[in-house]
C-alpha cells in the first residue's frame, strides 16, 4: 500500500479544516488500520475478492477532481469492476482510492469519526468493484 503524495494544505473558501492537526504518516497508519480490519471482519467470499483490490492512499484529490468540482471526495474506484472484466476497463487497473485529508477534514479532526469514514468509504468503494449499491451492502449489515 502505498502514499502517492505529500499532505498539502486545503485552500479556498469551500475548504473544511480540521479541528486537530494530524501527521499525514498517522492518518495513513490509521487508515491502514482501519481497512485491514474492515476485510477481516467480511464474509469469507467477499473477503477473497476485497484481498485481490489494491488500496492506494492519497493525501486528497488531485487536481482534474478539483476541476471536475470533486475536490471533497473521500474516495473512488477506478477501474474495471469485478462484474465487468478487464475487457470493460479504461487501461486502469482496478484499485480504490482512499484521500486521508479530505476524510480527516470531513470528520472534524475527530480520530473515531474519522476511523469510522475510513471504513464507510472503503465499503463503498469497495461495493463498486463488487457490482454492490449502497442498499446490497446495508442489507448485508456491511453499513
Amino acid at each position: 500500500m502505498i502514499l502517492t503524495k505529500t499532505c498539502s494544505s486545503a485552500t479556498g473558501p469551500a475548504s473544511r479544516t480540521s479541528s486537530r492537526s494530524i501527521d499525514l504518516k498517522s492518518l495513513l497508519a490509521i487508515a491502514e488500520e482501519e481497512v485491514k480490519a474492515v476485510i477481516h471482519s467480511l464474509p469469507d467470499e467477499l473477503q477473497r475478492e476485497a484481498q485481490k483490490l489494491p488500496v492506494s492512499y492519497d493525501s486528497r484529490s488531485d487536481e482534474d477532481l478539483k476541476r471536475d468540482r470533486l475536490d471533497e471526495t473521500l474516495g473512488l474506484f477506478v477501474g474495471a469492476s469485478h462484474l465487468d472484466g478487464l475487457e470493460e476497463s479504461d487501461n486502469l487497473p482496478p484499485q480504490i482510492i482512499l484521500f486521508l485529508v479530505n476524510i480527516w477534514n470531513f470528520a472534524d479532526g475527530d480520530e473515531a469519526i474519522y476511523r469510522e469514514e475510513v471504513r464507510t468509504t472503503y465499503l463503498h468503494e469497495l461495493g463498486h468493484y463488487l457490482g454492490l449499491e449502497e442498499i446490497d451492502l446495508e442489507e448485508r449489515g456491511l453499513l
